[in-house]
């Protein structure tokens, strides 16, 4: 199979506008859309394994990086919920025809904001969803209970906190503004719809995103059809190869379903 189409494109105006890296692999639809998640990029495991998928059975494949991670433009440092839902909502114009989401920790957030984006504009192209720890409402749920007395000065004094993390050697910074702009995006509290199929992969072992928050994820989807597999000794990136077999598996059911 051809490699994918490497492709650039620019999401905002003026002093907002950022170029955004964009993969896109040929192919018969539905096509596969991935969202990843927090720091994370299109060059990894799980995202390259959905690659490999679309070479194989001949899906297309869509990846690409949000402004300040991986290969693309901006400062991640002014990421925001609203920021990352805007270039996907972007690149998500670039395909044709249904597509399965595909979103991994926070990239899960924003496969279920774009899915309500998509919905109130009568766009029905989603064919299914896949999420893996989806981190719904993750500033509030998961950030700011996390943080010490101290954490939560320095978010108010210096408008952010560097946290360290077992992903990287070097912290990850979290801005006041990512948690401000969090709650402009919020999805607990009400009903969640995504109109399509959705699978739910979550790992018994995550210590990022715990398993309630996968279950409480699932209370509040009183209208699609939700699917959630618990891996009792998955973590919370879930590439083991046994982990990534689930993954093909979870896509290559909603694609033939």
């Amino acid at each position: 199979m051809p490699a994918p189409t490497r492709l650039t494109i620019t999401v905002g105006s003026d002093s907002a506008a950022r170029d955004i890296a964009v993969e896109q692999r040929a192919g018969a639809a539905p096509g596969i859309f991935w969202l990843g998640g927090f720091r994370s990029d299109m060059a990894g495991s799980k995202a390259m394994a959905l690659d490999a998928l679309g070479a194989e059975q001949g899906y297309a494949v869509t990846r690409f990086d949000y402004s300040g991670h991986g290969v693309s433009g901006g400062d991640f440092d002014l990421g925001t919920i609203s920021r990352w839902l805007e270039e996907a909502e972007a690149v998500f114009a670039l395909t044709t025809g249904p597509q399965i989401i595909v979103g991994s920790s926070m990239g899960g957030w924003i496969a279920l904001l774009l899915a309500r984006a998509l919905l109130r504009r009568g766009e029905m192209r989603l064919h299914g969803m896949v999420l893996i720890a989806p981190a719904a409402d993750m500033t509030r749920e998961l950030m700011l209970p996390e943080f010490t007395p101290e954490e939560h000065e320095s978010l108010q004094n210096l408008g952010y906190v560097d946290q360290p993390s077992q992903y990287s050697d070097t912290p990850y910074r979290i801005t006041r503004a990512l948690i401000e702009d969090g709650e402009r995006h919020l999805l607990f509290g009400g009903v969640i719809e995504t109109g399509c199929p959705v699978v739910i992969l979550q790992g018994g072992k995550d210590p990022d995103v715990p398993q309630a928050q996968a279950i409480k994820l699932t209370t509040h989807m009183l209208h699609d059809p939700v699917t959630l597999t618990l891996i009792p000794d998955g973590d919370h990136r879930l590439s083991r190869e046994e982990d990534l077999v689930r993954l093909r598996d979870a896509v290559v059911r909603l694609a033939e379903g």
